[in-house]
């Protein structure tokens, strides 16, 4: 006997041909599969089950290899189903299968008509939908290129967004910082002001511990411009107090006075004490040429006397300044290897052998111009000068004497002119005398 199965699809295909043994061969197998006996064993029943589902798959497998693969019909358990009910119908039903399917068939088809037919209009709007989605999908794709062509100057303009807010924070803090500290700020903003008003105030103690802080300011804060600023202000008023420190010196100062004005230069520290030493015999010698400038040259020996009496009062008080304010003994400590070293004292003694010498000489020039017959009173006035110095330790009579033969043998010709070739020169006798007065100045 033979079976004729239909083929699913609707195209016309041949059909499968099976064999009346191989049915019964099936049928076979399948009762000798089942139990015996209903007392047989749940496990083995299961078994029994199992190996005719794999027997039916190996069979359904083989028969629709060409029409339906392997893989398709698993992966759809609903064809699987179909075909293993087909694989156990009768001979009847399998020849009214293809008729059945045909009806089936026709009537989805109808169906499928009718359901066209009737929504119509909601075909046309989805395919409209469609369209527009379609269209719609389109515009958000090209939408979406240009955002992401846009994408990278967007970040880089948060980059440089989070880089000025961070910048503004910062000058926020600094804000902040500064409102704070706005007592401090404006204290040391005012320093170079302060300065100012305390130079041109003769206040010199405060304008002294200014600087100082202004000093310890600068090398803690030496990169800061406006620390710079302050710090270039200070030194101009600094500049400005050390000239009139200087200035002072110029004029008639007492002693006390002396010793402050020399403190504050020495707490300056603009001066090594050698040069500081210069400065000062610099500024009282400007001051002692000023008065003896200022005193009449008409009267030869009135301009003298004025002379030996200003060059005697105010040369003695410059000394007596010099020698309290300055002292020539020996540094306690040797100086450093290959420092350079200063005779200080020889400074002062070089300073006094000058200013003798410039005496020396405007006693020669008034000797000469004549002074009438006040020779004697003249030489007592040198005489006394020169005594009052030697409490200092520069008496220079020995030159005095050398100065009135020389000047006076015009008056006196019969009486000095035999003398006036053996009195030694009075540069000589004056280094000579005041190199004894000072032993270690030679």
């Amino acid at each position: 006997m033979v079976l004729f199965l239909p083929v699913l699809n609707s195209e016309s295909a041949p059909p499968v041909v099976w064999r009346g043994s191989d049915v019964v061969a099936g049928k076979m197998a399948t009762a000798a599969t089942a139990p015996s006996s209903a007392t047989a064993s749940a496990t083995a029943t299961a078994t029994a089950a199992a190996l005719g589902e794999v027997e039916d798959e190996g069979l359904l497998a083989s028969l629709f290899r060409d029409r339906f693969p392997e893989a398709q019909w698993r992966e759809r358990p609903d064809v699987g189903r179909y075909l293993r009910e087909l694989s156990g119908s009768g001979l009847e039903r399998l020849r009214r299968e293809p008729e059945r399917l045909a009806e089936e068939r026709a009537q989805l088809l109808q169906q499928t008509r009718d359901l066209a037919f009737a929504n119509y209009k909601t075909f046309i709007r989805g395919a409209e939908c469609t369209e527009r989605i379609h269209r719609l999908f389109g515009d958000v794709e090209a939408s979406l290129g240009r955002l992401l062509d846009r994408l990278p100057g967007f970040q880089q303009s948060c980059r440089n967004f989070v880089k000025e807010a961070e910048e503004i924070s910062s000058n926020r803090r600094m804000n902040s910082l500064t409102l704070n500290r706005h007592t401090e700020i404006l204290e040391i903003l005012e320093i170079p002001q302060l300065m100012d008003t305390c130079v041109r105030n003769s206040y010199y103690e405060e304008a002294l511990e200014l600087a100082a802080y202004v000093r310890r300011l600068e090398r803690k804060y030496s990169s800061i411009p406006v620390i710079q600023g302050i710090v270039n202000e200070v030194r101009q008023s600094m500049q400005l107090m050390l000239s009139q420190l200087i200035q002072q010196l110029r004029t008639n100062i007492q002693l006390p006075a002396c010793l402050r004005v020399i403190g504050y230069l020495r707490r300056m520290d603009v001066f090594t004490e050698a040069e500081l030493r210069v400065k000062f015999l610099q500024a009282r010698d400007a001051w002692l040429r000023s008065i003896l400038t200022a005193i009449p040259n008409e009267d030869p020996y009135f301009h003298i006397t004025k002379t030996i009496e200003a060059c005697r009062v105010h040369l003695f008080d410059i000394i007596t300044q010099y020698r309290a304010i300055f002292s020539d003994e020996d540094p306690l400590l040797p100086p450093a290897v290959g420092e350079h070293t200063v005779n200080e004292s020889a400074i002062f003694h070089g300073w006094v052998l000058q200013k003798v010498s410039q005496f020396l000489q405007v006693l020669e020039t008034d000797l000469y111009r004549g002074i009438g017959g006040r020779l004697d009173s003249l030489l007592g006035q040198c005489m006394y000068f020169g005594l009052s110095f030697s409490r200092v330790g520069a008496d220079f009579r020995w030159s005095v004497g050398s100065c009135f033969p020389a000047g006076g043998h015009q008056h006196f010709p019969e009486s000095n002119s035999g003398n006036s070739g053996e009195i030694p020169g009075r540069n000589e006798l004056l280094h000579t005398h005041l190199s004894s007065s000072h032993p270690g100045h030679q």
